[in-house]
């Protein structure tokens, strides 16, 4: 009897009532309670650096990487602009006939030898300032082809004949400006004008024929300045084949577009008149 007792007594002490549990939860909080606050904080910070380490050696990575990469990237810039690659090796110079590469290349700005940073970005700008440099160039268009070459395609003016002053002939562009070099021959198939005492008409007539046909064009061999007091924009023309046309300056590209026509019904050699209308009638005998 005594022995089952002793057994139900431990069993009661293993074994803790309500009000026990919560007296051994109130002591281990006074417990914790009483440690210091330094104790806590070495562990939350001790459970916290592996992390810290982490993220402070990504930091250091990218960084390294940033200016690895900009110093990379400079050093490449600058080995760039120094190597030939940044300058251009050749020009080429497509469409000029009466221009020689030389002076596109001097009325454009883009030489052998120049940095390409020159042009890059810049193409317009060169385009519009070579026309007006040189009086011959129509259009400019400036390509890349290869890293270090350039072409360069211009369009130029056509001949629109000779204007001749103290025996010598200067040349007449098809935008109506006279070159300041001269020659002592004009070339074949374009005319010589002549008698013009205004520049203001010989301009408007430049424009005229500049709108004719090339074969008109070739047709003609010179132009002179005839007015009269009914007509002052009239001229007088000399034809290869040995006609003769009388105009009016202000109609003459429309006019003389009749001329082929009227020209291969006349019989023989004479006049045509396309000052009013269009009627022709042979020379005098």
């Amino acid at each position: 009897m005594k022995f089952r007792l002793n057994r139900n007594e431990s069993k009661q002490q293993r074994a803790m009532t309500p009000w026990e549990e919560y007296q051994a939860q109130a002591e281990a909080k006074r417990k914790q309670a009483n440690t210091p606050k330094w104790v806590h904080k070495a562990k939350r910070i001790g459970d916290k650096l592996p992390r810290l380490k982490h993220q402070r050696n990504r930091k250091l990575i990218r960084r390294l990487s940033i200016l690895l990469t900009s110093f990379t990237v400079v050093i490449l810039a600058m080995v760039y602009l120094l190597s030939p690659l940044s300058h251009f090796q050749t020009v080429r110079v497509t469409g000029a006939s009466a221009l020689s590469a030389k002076q596109v290349q001097q009325a454009t700005r883009v030489r052998p030898g120049d940095s390409i940073f020159q042009v890059v970005g810049h193409e317009h700008r060169l385009q519009q300032k070579a026309v007006a440099r040189n009086s011959r160039l129509k259009a400019v268009d400036i390509t890349f082809r290869q890293p270090n070459r350039v072409t360069v395609h211009v369009t130029e003016f056509a001949t629109a004949g000779y204007v001749m002053k103290q025996n010598r002939y200067y040349e007449v562009l098809e935008n109506g400006i006279v070159s300041q070099q001269s020659v002592d021959q004009p070339k074949s198939g374009t005319p010589v004008y002549g008698h013009f005492k205004k520049a203001k008409a010989l301009h408007q007539m430049i424009l005229q024929y500049a709108k004719l046909d090339s074969e008109i064009k070739r047709s003609i061999s010179e132009i002179q300045a005839s007015p009269t007091k009914d007509n002052p924009d009239r001229v007088h023309l000399f034809m290869n084949d040995g006609n003769e046309v009388y105009a009016s300056i202000p109609s003459f590209a429309k006019k003389m577009a009749y001329y082929p026509g009227i020209a291969a019904k006349l019989k023989q050699k004479g006049v045509v008149n396309l000052e009013v209308g269009a009627y022709s009638y042979p020379f005098k005998k």
